[in-house]
């Protein structure tokens, strides 16, 4: 297997055939030595775009040629450019969009309900985002398509191929309808036709590794889909390593990353992250990423396990920006650096969080994260735990606490899996309608009876000593409705107070809800043994209001089932820390990072500054392991430490940007 460089770019090179003179400037050695001089050593160059057009001096289909490009074998010389600098060249090329196929061959696409083109980013024309559907004749134009690269690159010059745009679709082809009812899925229910896409995915994807790997063993194989969760499962066996496209900027969200990170990095594949050097989205030509932004955006992907890639778009005329590699290089600079540290770390992790997303694969394709899910990541990064996120098939005995956020949907297969983990000693945090059976009223995991939908949209909790400790005494609102609940073999640790009423017919209160009434009503938070259930959907609530009561609640019912963590700071919540081990080198590594994302503009997010923060002290878990010496990474400065029980304290100076600490072990 490759090995998996760790300072990438992804060169797009999307090109318009009315764009005159196309690589005319282009240059090999310059090419080469400004991603050299970026330290740079991976970039993934263009085969075919996704206007239709190819880069390279075709045999088999030199009409496709892009019209207008001088340097017909351009991505050859790119390619030989590379590997004479020792950087790696991938072959990227699209799948489901094709600007000429789209023109040519409709037969080819994937049709609705009604029969129309499924245009799957929904933006009026034009467009090349017609989706193509792979159980066409179009399945066999891209195998020659691929065997037309490697006849023409050569196999000895193949680092590897990048094939992007696959993803489920609602087709209703005849081809689809006939071959999903060969298979018992009923064309006429878009789940089932949903379900079906993905077998068809998996299909095309097991065709074409092999396809290629007879041709071009142990070459680096990808399909990218913008996203990496559960329905991708399947099909793993087919991928050489992992991409995750996440641009923060660019529809994704800074949320994204970590999350689909916290899950891709237990599949047992090494990772890239994926972001961009563009202010927005792709395509964003003269524009650059601040470069604050830019540095957390991969020192991320360096704490959370994953190498870095850096979107670019070469300009037409075959010239890099030297802004955008200044850019670049700066930050790749700095993970050159860091990078030893890095390689073959894995992250130290004591909660598993189970994803709501393995539920939702009757969807059509969405870069979305379920809500519950991102405000469960957002909760315990801003309280420093640390966490993978999971699904119903992950081995649960790695960790010390499962957190079922929200909207697990319940089945007796999940249950007993729970309920085995729990006879082990695990234990669990449920809330809302996770793992409840709501048709039956029964949950033997929680030891309550679900009654139904609160009647109450908004209703009330009310801290005590043991949940809310640190809260006033007195109501907090909880902006979604619950789910009204009997604690029948479970402890109450906190009830809810009803408002005087709902505001609906003619009743109603000031501008929002009615306030406390101060009546007691349904379990808001019950025990039984290690399991502790909240009936409000908590972590929803989390992601849409952000209200800190809701954090403080689950930090305590956190605290009432773990006795040790492995990172605790008097820092600001804005800090995220991970930590991970490098077995080989008999070390841990905690990585901490300080950028704060604003929303300074209507449509996005950035990070402009970097604020520094000051003697902030961490307590970190070391277990019975005798430590040799803790050093900051960035100076190779030796911190001193103060051993308490299985912890050790120290203070670190200053908190810029990311700093990572090694604790060495005798």
């Amino acid at each position: 297997m490759n090995d998996l460089r760790y300072r990438q770019v992804h060169l797009d090179f999307h090109t318009s055939e009315y764009i005159p003179r196309v690589a005319e400037n282009f240059d090999g050695d310059d090419f080469a030595s400004t991603l050299k001089d970026a330290h740079i050593n991976s970039i993934t160059c263009f085969a075919r775009c996704h206007h239709g057009y190819l880069y390279y001096p075709s045999k088999s289909q030199p009409d496709m040629i892009h019209p207008n490009l001088v340097k017909k074998d351009l991505l050859l010389q790119q390619i030989e450019a590379c590997h004479k600098y020792g950087i790696k060249a991938p072959i990227y090329t699209t799948v489901q969009w094709d600007g000429y196929i789209a023109r040519k061959h409709p037969e080819w696409l994937a049709i609705d309900e009604e029969g129309k083109y499924i245009n799957s980013q929904d933006v009026p024309e034009p467009h090349f985002y017609y989706t193509i559907c792979l159980n066409s004749d179009y399945r066999e134009y891209f195998k020659n398509h691929i065997q037309d690269i490697i006849n023409v690159v050569g196999v000895d010059n193949i680092d590897g191929f990048f094939m992007d745009i696959l993803f489920k679709v609602d087709c209703n082809c005849p081809k689809c309808v006939e071959k999903m009812t060969g298979l018992g899925f009923n064309p006429k229910e878009k789940t089932d036709r949903i379900a079906y896409s993905l077998e068809m995915l998996h299909e095309f994807k097991s065709e074409i590794t092999e396809f290629i790997t007879e041709r071009v063993p142990d070459t680096s194989i990808f399909y990218n889909s913008s996203h990496v969760g559960p329905a991708l499962k399947d099909s793993l066996k087919e991928y050489s390593h992992l991409e995750l496209e996440s641009l923060p900027s660019g529809g994704w969200g800074y949320m994204h990353f970590p999350t689909t990170v916290r899950y891709a990095r237990n599949l047992g594949k090494e990772i890239l992250g994926m972001t961009g050097k563009f202010h927005t989205y792709w395509g964003d030509f003269h524009s650059l990423k601040n470069k604050a932004a830019l540095e957390f955006e991969c020192f991320q992907m360096l704490a959370m396990n994953a190498g870095c890639s850096i979107g670019d778009q070469l300009d037409p005329r075959g010239k890099l920006s030297v802004g955008a590699y200044d850019l670049i290089g700066h930050v790749y600079k700095q993970v050159h650096e860091k990078e030893p540290y890095c390689i073959g770390a894995k992250a130290l992790t004591e909660i598993g969080v189970m994803t709501p997303e393995e539920y939702y694969t009757a969807k059509d394709h969405d870069l979305g994260l379920p809500p519950a899910l991102v405000g469960t990541v957002r909760m315990l990064q801003e309280l420093s735990y640390q966490f993978d996120i999971i699904d119903s098939r992950t081995d649960l005995s790695k960790y010390k606490l499962v957190i079922l956020p929200d909207d697990i949907d319940y089945s007796p297969r999940l249950e007993n899996i729970l309920q085995k983990y729990i006879s082990n000693g695990g234990k669990v945090i449920g809330s809302y309608h996770s793992c409840i059976d709501t048709v039956n009223g029964t949950s033997k995991l929680y030891g309550v009876t679900y009654k139904q939908e609160s009647p109450y949209y908004r209703d009330f909790i009310y801290p005590n000593n043991l949940i809310g400790k640190d809260l006033s005494e007195e109501e907090y609102v909880m902006y979604l409705r619950g789910a009204q609940v009997e604690a029948k073999e479970s402890l109450i640790l906190m009830n809810t107070v009803k408002p005087y009423f709902n505001r609906e017919g003619k009743k109603f209160c000031s501008h929002q809800h009615t306030p406390s009434s101060g009546e007691k009503g349904y379990p808001a938070v019950t025990r039984k043994d290690n399991v502790i259930y909240f009936s409000h959907p908590i972590f929803k609530t989390y992601r849409q209001y952000s209200p800190i009561w809701c954090k403080m609640i689950i930090k305590d019912a956190i605290g009432l089932l773990l006795d040790e963590k492995y990172v605790e700071h008097n820092g600001p919540s804005t800090i995220v820390t991970t930590m991970n081990t490098q077995c080989k080198e008999n070390r841990d590594i905690l990585h901490v990072l300080h950028y704060i994302a604003e929303k300074r503009a209507e449509n996005l997010y950035t990070i402009e500054d970097i604020i520094p923060l000051a003697n902030i002290s961490f307590q970190v878990f070391v277990g019975d392991k005798e430590v040799d010496n803790l050093f900051n990474i960035s100076d190779k400065q030796t911190i001193e430490y103060k051993r308490k029980g299985n912890y050790i304290l120290f203070t670190a100076d200053k908190i810029e940007g990311h700093e990572m600490f090694c604790i060495e072990y005798n």
